[in-house]
């Protein structure tokens, strides 16, 4: 998969002996996510996943990788579903914002990429808002074109 980042604010140094901030901590986190997320590593992905996470994707039984998910192994195994279902080298992401305020952060931008079974391509503006609490994502909502992926995944020719 291929990600472009945002151009991102370098952190503020806390003082010495302080504690970095709610939201040092949130932005460090989705760093850490989007790092590890990039890299497939499942294991760094259920760690930084709440033992129970506040899960949203719009629910689409055609798509096999789009489903109800509440804990963190659940959570981190959408990203290796994802990986089998669709063409990794096809895949991207490009974040146009990133947004923290305290244990909150948004990101937003524009994903594609291309269904293995059916060599059909989906595209489409992306908004994800993670919940960081005790260092981990306690909270993950993602709107997508849900609309192009169920298309892409049908065997119906358009």
């Amino acid at each position: 998969m291929s990600v472009t980042p945002p151009t991102l604010p370098t952190p503020t140094a806390t003082p010495a002996g302080a504690a970095p901030s709610p939201a040092d901590t949130t932005r460090a986190v989705v760093q850490d996510f989007l790092a590890a997320r990039l890299a497939g590593d499942t294991a760094r992905l259920t760690a930084l996943f709440a033992d129970k996470v506040d899960w949203l994707l719009a629910e689409n039984p055609s798509v096999p990788w789009i489903r109800p998910r509440s804990t963190a192994a659940e959570c981190a195994a959408q990203s290796a579903e994802l990986m089998e279902h669709t063409v990794p080298e096809d895949a991207r992401a490009s974040v146009d914002a990133f947004l923290v305020d305290g244990v909150d952060a948004v990101l937003t931008g524009h994903l594609s990429g291309t269904v293995r079974a059916t060599g059909r391509s989906f595209e489409g503006p992306f908004a994800l808002r993670l919940t960081v609490e005790e260092g981990r994502i306690t909270r993950h909502h993602l709107y997508e074109n849900s609309l192009s992926i169920a298309e892409a995944v049908s065997d119906r020719t358009r």
